[in-house]
């Protein structure tokens, strides 16, 4: 039956809809101004708490306030508060420096450096086709002058900042060589930084060292696991320690050829939506992989681990990793620095995030610090051998 509805209970229901919306619609506008009352409040509070540390400062002062540091102090500052251990704000300088590392290079003069007990600066390491290396700056060489500070007045940290600066920058030094003392003057310049390396273990086994996954990282590895792979590698063994991370770009495309096809690793926002972080196509290497990890395995280097212990039966093989499974972006500012912001939580698509609790090995064993073997290294080989003759069988 057909039931019908009069003019005066439509125009009733009508009117009563309309309220119900205006009300509704009132009560979410309210806790929205009133949500941006609290916000303004708040930013009030911070803006006049910095203008008055500003007035007195420059009030009070006994010395000169450099703008450009005061800013990015201030920038520093504001990010620091945020309270999480990942995200900074970089200056100009450091911003560039920051790209220059993620894309696998390095601007500077090729050196690693140490405290000499002498109290001067000793080179530990040069890297190839730097300008050190070009002046023949070899290994144990003592730094005694940078830019005119001698170093033991100066101290180590002073003396070391004095060795940095933006690319085509040049620094003066004086470097010691067997009681010699010698001038150089050095141009910074861009080098190509090496983050993966590989050999032959016993014939069988491939050894592959990754150090970092930065944007040059995959060609590096797809090269060293191609040759390794050709000379008949039975089995892979991925040494992942102290490697601290990097890009995930370069981490993807570093997994691809090792994993099955599918959705391997995702990243969840603020705002709750997911997003696929590693995905891999069909094509597979399978073949035994064994992983070397500790404390210092950390971020994308985790995340390789466990994506291949997840999805291609990896053994993990140390100490339980560092507990970073959150991801940043970077975003610049019209000054030349930029934020680095932790945005998203990561886990790979079959197990729960590993971020603050590190992943633990499945054979647990540390290096001791009385030994100069490699008990880690050794046994990865013994694993590795176990799993040929496993597969063997």
């Amino acid at each position: 039956m057909n039931k019908k509805i009069t003019l005066g209970l439509a125009l009733s229901l009508v009117a009563i809809a309309s309220a119900v919306t205006f009300i509704l619609t009132s009560f979410f506008t309210l806790q929205s101004f009133n949500k941006k009352i609290v916000d303004v409040n708040e930013k009030s509070k911070k803006y006049n708490a910095l203008n008055t540390l500003d007035a007195y400062v420059r009030d009070n002062y006994y010395g000169d306030i450099n703008e450009n540091d005061l800013t990015n102090g201030i920038l520093k500052g504001y990010v620091a508060g945020v309270g999480d251990n990942y995200s900074r704000y970089l200056t100009e300088d450091e911003f560039k420096d920051e790209v220059a590392r993620d894309n696998g290079e390095q601007i500077g003069l090729g050196l690693t450096i140490s405290e000499d007990p002498s109290g001067y600066i000793r080179i530990v390491s040069v890297l190839p086709d730097s300008p050190a290396e070009d002046e023949g700056i070899k290994p144990d060489d003592i730094i005694v002058r940078v830019e005119g500070l001698d170093v033991i007045e100066a101290g180590f940290q002073e003396s070391a900042n004095a060795m940095s600066g933006s690319e085509g920058a040049s620094v003066n030094m004086t470097i010691r060589r067997n009681g010699v003392d010698r001038d150089y003057t050095f141009v910074r310049r861009s080098i190509e930084i090496k983050s993966v390396s590989g050999e032959m273990l016993n014939g069988y086994y491939g050894y592959i060292r990754i150090t970092a996954f930065r944007k040059n990282t995959p060609e590096q590895f797809l090269e060293v696991l191609g040759r390794l792979t050709s000379n008949g590698a039975k089995a892979l063994i991925f040494d992942l320690r102290d490697n601290g991370g990097g890009l995930t770009g370069a981490l993807e495309e570093c997994l691809d050829p090792l994993l099955p096809e599918g959705v391997m690793a995702t990243a969840e926002y603020k705002d709750g939506h997911t997003e696929t972080l590693i995905y891999s196509d069909e094509s597979m290497i399978d073949l035994p992989i064994i992983i070397l990890v500790n404390e210092n395995t950390a971020s994308s280097a985790e995340m390789f681990a466990a994506c291949l212990r997840d999805f291609h039966g990896a053994k993990l093989i140390g100490v339980k990793t560092y507990g970073k499974a959150v991801m940043q972006q970077s975003a610049g500012f019209s000054n030349g620095g930029a934020i680095v912001l932790t945005v998203a939580v990561c886990k790979t698509a079959k197990s729960e995030t590993y971020n603050g609790i590190g992943l633990i090995p499945d054979v647990i064993i540390e290096n001791s610090t009385d030994s100069e073997t490699d008990e880690q290294y050794n046994a990865a080989v013994a694993a590795a051998a176990s799993a040929v003759a496993e597969a063997a069988a």
